[in-house]
């Protein structure tokens, strides 16, 4: 008898919906989504920092000054033939802190007689070219630079900037 019932039971059951667990699948869903917004702003932060932005500040430009005031460097240029070449440029150190214009002036006369010996022990030939004057442009910041970083403990000059460049 006790297996006619347990027959009967199972004649009798309804077979189960598929609507049961496609409100389980729901209900987890739910609850996933809710606890990932919840992670998210909660961890977040509570919106009061401050976002830093690197402020740049504008460039200065220095005119570099031989002794007399003149701003222009005259130097003879080393050459492989008989001619006599010379260099005539004009230079502007850029930088952006404040303590490097002032620095640039008081250390002037130790600037300009290291760029003379610079500018004399180029060649002709090597400045005649577009890399050649890079090349030296590039060597006059880096002399700046280290005449800074000596000096006040920064490199602060920027680039160095010829204005004016002849050569003849």
């Amino acid at each position: 008898m006790a297996d006619k019932d347990k027959a009967d039971d199972a004649q009798e059951a309804p077979p189960k919906s598929k609507k049961m667990l496609i409100i389980i699948i729901a209900a987890v869903v739910v609850l996933l989504g809710g606890g990932g917004a919840g992670y998210f702003f909660l961890m977040a932060g509570d919106g009061e920092e401050e976002i830093v932005e690197e402020v740049r500040l504008p460039a200065v430009y220095t005119k570099i000054r031989t002794k007399s005031g003149r701003p222009m460097f005259v130097s003879t240029l080393l050459s492989d033939d008989d001619k006599t070449h010379y260099l005539q440029a004009y230079i502007v150190a850029k930088s952006r802190d404040p303590k490097v214009a002032p620095a640039l002036e008081k250390h002037m006369p130790l600037i300009v007689s290291k760029l003379n010996t610079m500018f004399s022990t180029q060649e002709f030939a090597k400045l005649s070219t577009l890399e050649g004057k890079q090349n030296l442009r590039s060597d006059a910041t880096k002399l700046l630079q280290n005449i800074m970083l000596q000096r006040i403990d920064i490199k602060g000059v920027e680039e160095v900037l010829f204005t004016n460049f002849v050569m003849q």
